[in-house]
């Protein structure tokens, strides 16, 4: 079996390369660009397969899946980080939006007979009511930030390539995950990396936050990477399914399961910068469907998946 990570060397694309090769049996590559860190891939180096490509580069996604013609794609690149969608709008659109489109058309023309994930984001939900939870894939979409309308439209597209062409996509809606590598601007990471320098006496003792008041589904990035596995495996073309828990947790308690984990007492301070100027408050989303679908269930449990993070920049710092 030969796959196609889009991304590989992010988070969850570093992750669910691992994962995939922990299968045995299959041949593993991976798109980076020129200015791509690769430090989350390194312990991989010479077990995948590297292709320096620009996904909105019509011509040089072409021609990398004619070269390849794999067996599936996991379409996990993209512009990720809520905020910068703010200030790189138009970035966020032609990078997340151009970069698919061009997945598809070059499938298309190529005749691959991939079977494809698209790795959307709880953020389409947007604006939730508290009678809307948990989250079903039904729920009307709402979305609060350039990189949420972003995502619905890689959705959509999704949808209607399937409709339009048969082609074998399948779309999921993860919600908030973390774990080892998670970079730093996220925010569980970002309170892990303050807390490991406040030990390390490399910053005043003060961790500064933003809005503590929002409820996330905090998935370990592990799970959440088998999950896409076995979408591919098991689950229906055209279907969108959620990848989550079921369970939410205000960022405050993350932030005090963190706090406890600490070796050092700290200040907590509010950063203006942090804050959105529109942010959902309410995701939690129903994992119903994909549970029936393939059998998942997360082994990870939150705790465990933060002491990981802060033993993970304990390391770094």
């Amino acid at each position: 079996m030969k796959y196609l990570i889009t991304g590989i060397s992010g988070f969850a694309g570093s992750h669910l390369a691992e994962y995939l090769l922990s299968l045995g049996n299959c041949e593993v590559h991976g798109t980076i660009r020129w200015r791509s860190r690769t430090e989350n891939i390194e312990h991989l180096k010479g077990k995948i397969h590297l292709h320096d490509c620009d996904l909105r580069d019509a011509t040089a996604v072409y021609n990398l899946i004619a070269e390849l013609m794999p067996d599936r794609i996991y379409h996990l690149a993209a512009q990720s980080f809520v905020p910068m969608s703010f200030t790189a709008p138009a970035e966020t659109i032609v990078t997340n939006v151009i970069g698919q489109l061009n997945i598809f058309e070059a499938v298309r023309a190529t005749g691959c007979k991939c079977w494809i994930q698209i790795a959307g984001s709880s953020e389409e939900y947007g604006l939730v009511m508290p009678d809307e939870v948990p989250i079903k894939e039904t729920n009307p979409l709402r979305p609060l930030s350039p990189y949420a309308v972003s995502k619905i439209a890689q959705d959509m597209m999704g949808y209607q390539y399937h409709q339009s062409y048969g082609l074998h996509i399948i779309r999921t809606r993860g919600f908030n995950h973390t774990g080892p590598r998670r970079g730093e601007v996220f925010v569980a990471s970002s309170f892990a990396k303050q807390i490991a320098e406040i030990e390390k006496n490399k910053r005043e003792p003060v961790l500064y936050v933003g809005n503590l008041n929002a409820v996330r589904d905090f998935t370990d990035v592990r799970d959440t990477v088998r999950a896409y596995y076995l979408i591919l495996e098991k689950g229906i073309p055209g279907e969108v399914y959620n990848v989550a828990t079921g369970e939410g947790h205000k960022i405050e308690k993350v932030l005090e399961i963190l706090k406890g984990m600490a070796r050092t007492k700290f200040e907590v301070r509010q950063d203006p910068k942090r804050l959105r100027p529109s942010d959902v408050e309410l995701l939690i989303g129903d994992p119903t469907k994909l549970k029936q679908a393939t059998g998942w269930e997360p082994q990870y449990k939150l705790e465990q998946t933060l002491a990981e993070l802060l033993d993970y920049w304990r390391a770094r710092v």
